[in-house]
């Protein structure tokens, strides 16, 4: 049973809407860093650290596949109740009827605009993710030399959200360490990605 400091920590994560949301892909399956990352359009550095939290408050676990791979899965699934108890106010006459029923319809108006800008906001997300998939189809089919499996563009949708050290793109990409290091100086070689003390930057995104 958690005490009162305990519920107020995992309302604290519950508070973050990314955070819901990854607990929520994590109830359907275990997943990659980048399985996530690519779901939620969330950059993995973010999702680590979301992670990373979660994993403290023993919300959720990871483990690592034949192939050196780390993948998350929910420890201890997270139910709380929460209702909304009416509070019963004197009956004032027509006056508030008339009041309630006017607050019901802007409620209900304000709701629809909702909706529709919410199934806007798909649509649009929808294209975006279809224009992304063309653009990774053309970069593929055309700069072969540069990109030899598809593996290797995990490591630039990574670093298209941000900078990442090596540490970083490694957890990202689960790639090993001497296998990211060699594709980093590939990629160094041809002008894609630039490294900056520790981090390496994604060419010409993060100065537009």
């Amino acid at each position: 049973m958690y005490d009162t400091t305990e519920a107020s920590r995992l309302l604290d994560i519950l508070g973050n809407r990314n955070r819901r949301r990854i607990i929520e892909l994590l109830r359907q399956k275990p997943c990659f860093v980048t399985e996530i990352s690519d779901t939620l359009v969330l950059s993995p550095k973010a999702v680590i650290d979301h992670l990373q939290m979660m994993e403290r408050e023993a919300i959720l676990s990871c483990e690592t596949d034949d192939r050196r791979r780390k993948y998350y899965y929910l420890e201890n699934d997270i139910l709380i109740d929460v209702s909304l108890k009416p509070l019963r106010v004197p009956d004032e006459g027509t006056g508030d009827e008339t009041k309630k029923e006017e607050r019901l319809k802007n409620s209900i108006a304000m709701l629809g605009r909702m909706i529709r800008a919410h199934d806007q906001i798909l649509a649009n997300l929808e294209q975006v993710n279809h224009d992304i998939e063309i653009r990774i189809s053309d970069i593929a089919r055309n700069h072969k030399d540069i990109f030899l499996s598809e593996r290797e563009f995990t490591v630039i949708i990574a670093l298209s959200h941000q900078s990442l050290t090596l540490e970083e793109l490694e957890e990202a990409s689960q790639l090993k360490q001497d296998e990211l290091l060699l594709l980093l100086k590939r990629f160094e070689r041809a002008g894609i990605v630039t490294r900056s003390k520790k981090q390496f930057t994604l060419r010409g995104v993060h100065a537009e």
